[in-house]
């Protein structure tokens, strides 16, 4: 039922980062908690005092126990065997409290597992990103980067050991988003996604049905900058091969049936235009 547990089992040999885990879980599950100063006193010296009944009180709710005279009533064997003991024994009746307290909840240190799950919404069109998958680069600290895309049904699921996860999206028609998110807040997400204008107007210009081809170069060249770097990528592992700005226009403004078949791959701009293309024309 408790969430703590600390490194040894005797308790005077309790860590910082033990007395913390376990200061937490007391807030946790009786919404109080001892003072470190306190935990020092009466658990990690040799001093004679036994705690204050009212953190008795609380320790004996933690361990099920409606109070200290319940916890008493129902350990009265134990507890009248100690009380004849001489004072300064008194403080091991705590101490068998906090060994209960230690079994109880010996599996938190146990490594859990974090389950995220995110689903890719285009901003515009309100609709799942499905038709081109979103590329995605896990970067969690202390982890090479992990590649991977969403699914059929545009959404991602990440299991971990972190409470956090830390990631970049990628998509020919989207714009690139950086993505943190903590446990601590939702683990089951929309995340809306901004189109990349640039690069679904040169879909758009590359399958769409235009007559004006005249109008259709002004546009492309108002899109691309005259240094662009644009580059077709060969089917079957051929290579690539390099156009210039001009030869990429008029790529795009002579009818034939394979241009109907192209497919943006990634675009990068600046100041406003094109300036690296990369693109393939499906089979």
């Amino acid at each position: 039922m408790k969430n703590n547990s600390a490194s040894t089992n005797d308790i005077t040999e309790w860590k910082g980062q033990d007395i913390i885990l376990f200061q937490e879980d007391l807030k946790k599950e009786v919404k109080s908690s001892i003072s470190e100063k306190s935990f020092y006193n009466y658990f990690k010296t040799s001093s004679e005092k036994i705690p204050r009944v009212d953190i008795l009180n609380m320790l004996s709710e933690y361990c099920g126990y409606e109070n200290w005279n319940d916890f008493k009533t129902q350990n009265s064997k134990i507890i009248s065997n100690n009380t004849k003991k001489k004072t300064t024994k008194r403080k091991w009746i705590v101490f068998f409290l906090i060994g209960i307290l230690f079994i109880t909840s010996a599996y938190f240190l146990i490594p859990k597992s974090n389950t995220f799950n995110f689903c890719f919404i285009d901003r515009d069109r309100n609709e799942p990103i499905t038709k081109n998958p979103i590329e995605i680069i896990v970067l969690n600290n202390e982890q090479s980067p992990y590649y991977t895309k969403s699914d059929s049904l545009g959404c991602f699921t990440w299991t971990t050991k972190d409470d956090f996860i830390h990631f970049v999206i990628k998509s020919p028609y989207h714009k690139t988003d950086t993505i943190f998110r903590s446990i601590s807040t939702i683990t089951k997400e929309n995340i809306r996604v901004s189109t990349d204008d640039y690069a679904l107007m040169l879909h758009y210009y590359a399958n769409g049905k235009l007559d004006n081809w005249k109008n259709r170069k002004k546009e492309l060249s108002k899109m691309i900058a005259d240094d662009a770097v644009i580059f077709q990528v060969l089917p079957s592992g051929l290579g690539i091969e390099v156009y210039s700005k001009i030869e990429f226009i008029n790529k795009l403004t002579t009818p034939t049936k394979s241009l109907q078949n192209i497919e943006i791959i990634e675009s990068r701009r600046s100041e406003g235009q094109v300036v690296k293309l990369k693109f393939k024309i499906k089979s």
